[in-house]
């Protein structure tokens, strides 16, 4: 194999998953969140014996409350990590314009403590150091453990969570807007819904998809269950 070339089945194999993007996780989040909570909300309404109408509008009360609230939390999150971020890159550029002696000679002391021969990891920060904007994205993801060309999108992390949330809050709710008067069709629903979601999420993930589908299985079950006995408690208290 001549040198500089892979080896074409290193090439094909040798591929990674996005893991810097701002929309998995708040996708992923919103869903599970979406649907274990309005499954619960729902549940604990229906414990009390309330009618399919009351349920519904409970239900979509949730949904409207949660999407918004979600997309909102995530917003602002991510919009504050990005200031920081964006806060900690600017003094890191003032610094390698004020001292960029210091700059250079802290990068290579950065090299060495990773093996690299003094001599060479001066040489090196000497090199990468000329270019500005270049020598702050390497101090950037050295220091920082960032890149300044991929910071997270807050309106992509809030859109997200809002449409992931809405869709997995909806999921509970479907059965009655299609005539359901019992709760369990909802819940079969939500349940079915969540395991999916697991399974799908297991794609990204090095779990395997019956581990994951099966965890958000139980969780879903385990919320419906105690909402749901915590409503019909509060219905015969209330009664």
């Amino acid at each position: 194999m001549r040198p500089g070339v892979l080896d074409s089945a290193h090439r094909d194999n040798h591929t990674h998953r996005d893991v810097s993007g701002g929309w998995l996780r708040p996708a992923v989040f919103g869903a599970m969140d979406g649907l274990v909570s309005n499954l619960g909300l729902i549940s604990g309404v229906a414990g009390t014996s309330a009618s399919a109408q009351t349920i519904v509008i409970a239900g979509l009360a949730g949904l409207a409350a949660g999407a918004f609230s979600m997309a909102a939390g995530e917003y602002t999150s991510v919009a504050s990590q990005r200031e920081l971020i964006q806060a900690e890159l600017e003094i890191e550029r003032v610094e390698l314009s004020t001292h960029p002696e210091c700059e250079r000679q802290e990068l290579a002391a950065l090299y060495e403590a990773r093996g690299v021969e003094p001599r060479l990891a001066a040489s090196v920060a000497e090199q990468l150091s000329r270019d500005p904007e270049q020598a702050l994205e390497i101090h950037a993801r050295e220091e920082l453990g960032v890149d300044p060309e991929e910071l997270p999108s807050p309106l992509v992390a809030a859109v997200s969570s809002f449409t992931a949330f809405a869709l997995g809050a909806l999921l509970p709710v479907l059965p009655y807007l299609l005539g359901a008067t019992a709760l369990w069709p909802a819940v079969v629903v939500a349940l079915l819904g969540l395991f999916l979601c697991g399974a799908v999420v297991s794609k990204v993930t090095a779990r395997p998809w019956w581990y994951s589908g099966l965890r958000q299985f139980m969780l879903g079950s385990t919320a419906a269950a105690v909402t749901y006995g915590l409503g019909t408690l509060l219905g015969i208290a209330i009664g």
